[in-house]
């Protein structure tokens, strides 16, 4: 088997989600242990492409199972990484929840689907991450969900029933 490292100590966003695509591919193909793995993502979020390009991999490919299956070796990975993976784990609820209900308004059932699947890969995460730290990331969060917006369209900001929906869906992190 080759051997699959980053080949660039900052990779960009499209790469890491190349790396990561690969690397949970070879994962789940039992290629790879749970904790080389764990030790390759470690490496990979250390950068700011890293860390998004792997989270919008993991979070987003419906046949991806990583965030769901959760092994241990990967969750103390995350947690050793501290805030950053907390601060984006967060945003990708809020985004993820906000457009649930956009895609309902739409009637768009499949992106409703899809949305539904990110913001619950993100609940279990904040739920095996640093209660203290998801705690302060979600009432910071509260705090400015009045003036947060969509991410693509910053003049939009949440709705009422976006903002209930999030927060019912910060509830449900149990911390």
């Amino acid at each position: 088997m080759e051997k699959k490292t980053i080949i660039s100590q900052d990779p960009s966003f499209m790469q890491s989600i190349s790396i990561a695509n690969q690397w949970c591919q070879d994962w789940e193909d039992e290629l790879l242990s749970e904790e080389v793995l764990a030790d390759r993502i470690s490496e990979l979020i250390k950068t700011k492409n890293g860390l998004r390009g792997f989270f919008a991999y993991t979070l987003s490919d419906m046949n991806c199972t990583l965030l769901d299956k959760m092994p241990s070796s990967l969750i103390y990975a995350l947690r050793a990484s501290g805030e950053n993976i907390v601060e984006i784990t967060v945003k990708n609820l809020i985004m993820s929840s906000a457009q649930i209900i956009n895609h309902q308004n739409d009637n768009k059932m499949d992106y409703a689907e899809r949305s539904s699947n990110i913001s619950e890969r993100c609940l279990n995460l904040l739920r095996n991450l640093d209660t203290k730290l998801v705690t302060k990331a979600i009432n910071n969060n509260l705090n400015k969900l009045d003036f947060m917006s969509n991410a693509i369209d910053h003049s939009i900001k949440f709705n009422e029933d976006q903002k209930r929906f999030i927060i019912q869906k910060f509830k449900e992190i149990d911390h």
